[in-house]
């Protein structure tokens, strides 16, 4: 009912209850009666806008609302079909991956058909040469001059015959060779590729299951390895390049030696020289070279390495005669603002021994941070190294060249180790790798 009509009703109530009085009385009260009813009616009225302004608010409010549920309805139809595409996509890779693999075992099965194939033929020239031989032995046992014997011209013409056919096979078993070796090339393409799109499917469906909100943590945030030996613990034994994400720090690659008692995260390794370590601060803080040939890790990642417990550091070396020595220091690095000052105590049952100083701050040409006072070592010796003076050690000099070519220079820009009993070695192969004291590595 409407505001208007509903005051009308309440009014005509009141004129009907007002009449219902006798008529004394009724003229008794005229005036009082009149003023009730208009009081009354003045009541109402506001009642009566109070509630209209009431229903007006309320219907803004519901409008607002309406906005907002229609606003979320079309974020979550969004949603669901953007999920529909990711799910599609993800089927389609899926398929691709299953038909590369569906052809790859069936080029695996045409390839172990044609070495049947290439068998068989051997097993024919085997058998032929055997034959062959049997016949040859014949004349050579009877003892008969039979030269001027047609048969003799016949045999000949057998024996070249032979001779034509085991030369076709022969050449028919190397194209056989060259064919296998093409699709062997071939299945490790589609392999690799194969590997290539199930990794990319793997990444595809962990970003689908992170937009649905199930996941509370993915592989590539918080379930990388400490360190190597981190990474041997959790089933890895093959040497090579692995992503690792020490405490509190960023993940990058190292290089990781396995054996069979622990994994070793590699700081330094070089054997040929293609790699110059005439660098200079930044080179050496941020890393240089390639993880599978020559490099320096990064004295920011041995940094965020190292404060994350006790750990050993081992150095082999090997020089010019191929003699190859070892040692074992406990082994701490201080972060920039100390220079990254290494800190080393000897293992008693280290086998080379060595002089490095312990506490020296790294120094390289455009930092010169060692303890000589009149001279800068890393500039003087090439290279960025630990220098207490210039004479103790400095496996990141250059490498050793020819005998021709190192005259050019001196031999102390070379790198080298000097021992506790003053012999200096000239060296060919530096290693230095780390590892958790904890371990029995």
């Amino acid at each position: 009912m409407k505001m208007p009509q509903l005051l009308v009703f309440l009014v005509t109530i009141l004129v009907h209850v007002a009449a219902a009085f006798p008529a004394e009385r009724r003229g008794r009260e005229k005036h009082a009666s009149w003023d009730d009813v208009n009081v009354v009616a003045h009541g109402l009225l506001q009642l009566g806008q109070g509630l209209k302004e009431h229903v007006d608010k309320t219907k803004v409010q519901m409008r607002d609302v309406n906005g907002k549920l229609t606003a979320f309805n079309g974020t979550l139809v969004e949603l669901e079909r953007r999920q529909q595409e990711q799910h599609e996509a993800l089927k389609s890779r899926h398929s691709e991956a299953e038909e590369r693999e569906r052809k790859t075992s069936e080029l695996a099965q045409e390839a172990i058909v044609k070495v049947e194939e290439v068998k068989k033929d051997t097993e024919d020239i085997h058998s032929r040469m055997e034959r062959l031989e049997e016949v040859l032995k014949g004349p050579t046992l009877d003892g008969n001059d039979n030269d001027n014997d047609p048969t003799g011209v016949s045999f000949i013409q057998f024996v070249a015959a032979q001779n034509k056919r085991i030369d076709q096979l022969v050449e028919k078993i190397k194209q056989q060779q060259d064919k296998l070796e093409k699709q062997s090339v071939h299945l490790q393409a589609l392999q690799s590729k194969v590997s290539h799109k199930r990794v990319k499917s793997h990444r595809r469906r962990d970003e689908e299951t992170a937009l649905r909100g199930e996941a509370e943590q993915t592989h590539t945030e918080a379930g990388l390895a400490r360190d190597c030996h981190d990474l041997f613990v959790r089933g890895q034994k093959v040497s090579g390049v692995y992503l690792i994400r020490p405490e509190n720090s960023q993940p990058f690659s190292v290089f990781c030696e396995m054996t069979s008692e622990g994994g070793w995260t590699v700081l330094q390794k070089r054997h040929d020289g293609s790699q110059s370590f005439n660098q200079l601060w930044a080179g050496y803080k941020k890393g240089f070279g390639s993880l599978n040939g020559e490099f320096w890790l990064g004295l920011d990642k041995i940094h965020s390495l190292s404060k994350q417990g006790r750990y050993v550091l081992q150095v082999e070396l090997s020089d010019e005669a191929g003699q190859q020595q070892e040692a074992r220091y406990q082994f701490h690095l201080d972060g920039e603002e100390e220079k990254f000052a290494l800190h080393l105590e000897q293992e008693s049952s280290s086998g080379l021994p060595g002089n490095i100083v312990s506490g020296v701050p790294f120094s390289t040409a455009d930092r010169d941070n060692d303890l000589a006072a009149d001279v800068n070592c890393a500039e003087l010796l090439s290279g960025g190294w630990w220098f207490s003076s210039c004479g103790e050690s400095n496996l990141n000099g250059r490498y050793p060249r020819r005998p021709s070519v190192r005259r050019r220079h001196s031999p102390r820009k070379a790198m080298f180790w000097t021992s506790t009993q003053g012999s200096n070695r000239s060296l060919k192969m530096t290693l230095l790798k780390i590892a958790p004291t904890s371990t029995q590595v």
